[in-house]
């Protein structure tokens, strides 16, 4: 698994930096917000030009744009910018690559959550409640915010998991807690012999019809609505749990994994992703991550290869083995056993 340098805190300068990198977080944040870098799609500007784009009269923006050059996610020729090649694969709205979403839903959901990270460390208490989530799913513009943080995350993943294991004999997918069914949609039309189910939550399911009537797999896709821990889940050949896991204590982990094999056909599999710890040396970005959910859940956080193994293992998995995803993530396949006489 890649490791992700922490910055040089060998020296005063380092260490304040480090400790101001909020700022620079914040303005990338502020420019997905204001969609700069859609802006600038195949549209080079001055600041002057861009600000009339944007409607952006006030003071900053020239700094804002200078800043982001140094970055690295600009470029400037003679006053006027353009995105980077990165930026304008993953910046540009409505691109395959775009990671605004999760971007805007750091900026809106996360990054004020952070502030509390002393108290949650006193008290042992998230600082968003299960009542919060609740009250985000009854509203349609937090929910709408909700997916497109939950569809940016998964965006540099798709082609890994795509790619991960043989569909050839597959004949169904179903990815839990698969929001708005973008994944089971692009192995449905990669893969088109394969039957795709999305299984979450019933507020879900409006948003996961409007995406597959967008992506023309109306019906071709079918959305069961359901609790996890309370209701069983459809058989697949390919059951997926993607940024599932990380949001449940080790108990609740070993029931969904104990739930997912009764759910995987034999001869099938099951495929995790989250962004796992190493045993040794966990990348920078997990171990933040492992916090963000200690912010966020009541008694979430990230876990090992090691302790998802076990728990696969122990539920009747016959093989277990993992391999890293970009992103940081690692993938775990879960293969189950063909049926007595199958091969």
């Amino acid at each position: 698994m890649m490791v992700t340098a922490a910055p040089d805190t060998g020296t005063a300068h380092g260490i304040l930096r480090l400790g101001n990198a909020y700022c620079e977080a914040q303005a990338l944040l502020t420019a997905v917000e204001l969609g700069l870098f859609t802006a600038l799609h195949g549209a080079p500007a001055t600041d002057r030009d861009l600000g009339e784009r944007l409607g952006l009269p006030g003071r900053g923006l020239r700094d804002l744009l200078a800043l982001l050059a140094a970055l690295g996610l600009l470029l400037e020729e003679d006053g006027r910018y353009r995105n980077t090649p990165a930026a304008d694969e993953h910046l540009v709205a409505g691109r395959p690559g775009f990671v605004g979403g999760s971007l805007l839903g750091a900026k809106a959901n996360l990054y004020p959550l952070w502030n509390g990270l002393t108290e949650t460390l006193r008290s042992g208490k998230p600082r968003s409640t299960s009542d919060g989530f609740e009250a985000m799913l009854r509203d349609p513009e937090e929910l709408r915010r909700y997916i497109r943080m939950m569809e940016g995350a998964l965006a540099p993943l798709v082609p890994g998991l795509v790619s991960a294991i043989d569909w050839t004999a597959r004949r169904s997918v179903l990815d839990v807690g698969g929001c708005a069914g973008d994944l089971a949609g692009r192995l449905v039309t990669e893969f088109p012999w394969l039957t795709g189910r999305v299984f979450d939550l019933p507020q879900m399911a409006g948003p996961f019809d409007e995406r597959m009537a967008e992506l023309g797999l109306a019906g071709k896709v079918r959305f069961h609505a359901g609790d996890f821990f309370r209701d069983p889940l459809p058989r697949a050949d390919v059951l997926i749990l993607g940024h599932v896991l990380h949001n449940w204590s080790p108990e609740r982990r070993e029931i969904l994994i104990r739930k997912a094999f009764q759910a995987v056909r034999p001869g099938g599999v099951l495929m995790v992703h989250d962004r796992m710890l190493a045993d040794a040396r966990p990348a920078v970005d997990n171990l933040v991550a492992s916090l963000i959910m200690a912010l966020v859940t009541e008694e979430g956080e990230e876990y090992t290869v090691g302790e998802l193994s076990g728990l696969a293992e122990s539920a009747g998995f016959a093989s277990v083995t993992h391999r890293p995803l970009e992103d940081n993530e690692t993938l775990v396949l879960c293969e189950k056993a063909p049926a007595p006489g199958r091969r």
